[in-house]
């Protein structure tokens, strides 16, 4: 009976004890994922400093570009000349960040392409949205279709002994 009672105690310990390591567990998380939020904020407030003092800069670049054409054309021509010369490259920028700018575009390339046929060559290696699944190989043979170059038996009941 007292080797029972000791067991019941054991038990209560083992409780309490995984109670207190779930309770260091979840606060030294806790304190890991405030550190990493601090360095992730600090960073992002950088990035955007960054971007506002670039943006300023690019403001009085364009305004250094105006106040010199100013010199040899009327004001509004200045102006509208730097406002050009903005969005053609505004337009470059543009094109070169897009994934598809290499590529000509393509129009109704898709109803030119046959049916099970992928446009562009073969299809990808994992599907998009990057869950890197592979796409499962296609057979050679349809499954359950006999060998071409098998010899075909009288019997068809050879054809159900070999499926098995």
């Amino acid at each position: 009976m007292k080797r029972i009672e000791h067991l019941d105690h054991l038990e209560h310990l083992d409780k309490g004890l995984v109670d207190e390591l779930t309770a260091v567990a979840r606060e030294t998380i806790r304190d890991e994922l405030r550190e990493q939020t601090r360095k992730q904020r600090r960073t992002a407030v950088l990035y955007a400093a960054s971007g506002a003092a670039a943006l300023y800069a690019g403001a009085a670049l364009a305004l250094a570009l105006g106040l010199a054409l100013a010199l040899g054309l009327p004001g509004w021509a200045a102006a509208l000349v730097t406002a050009a010369a903005l969005g053609v490259a505004a337009f470059v920028l543009r094109g070169m960040a897009r994934p598809s700018a290499a590529h000509p575009d393509t129009g109704h390339a898709s109803e030119l392409t046959p049916p099970g046929r992928i446009l562009g060559g073969t299809a990808p290696a994992s599907p998009p949205g990057g869950m890197g699944v592979l796409y499962p190989p296609v057979p050679a043979v349809t499954p359950g279709a006999p060998d071409p170059g098998a010899h075909l038996a009288s019997d068809p009941d050879t054809y159900l002994h070999q499926a098995r």
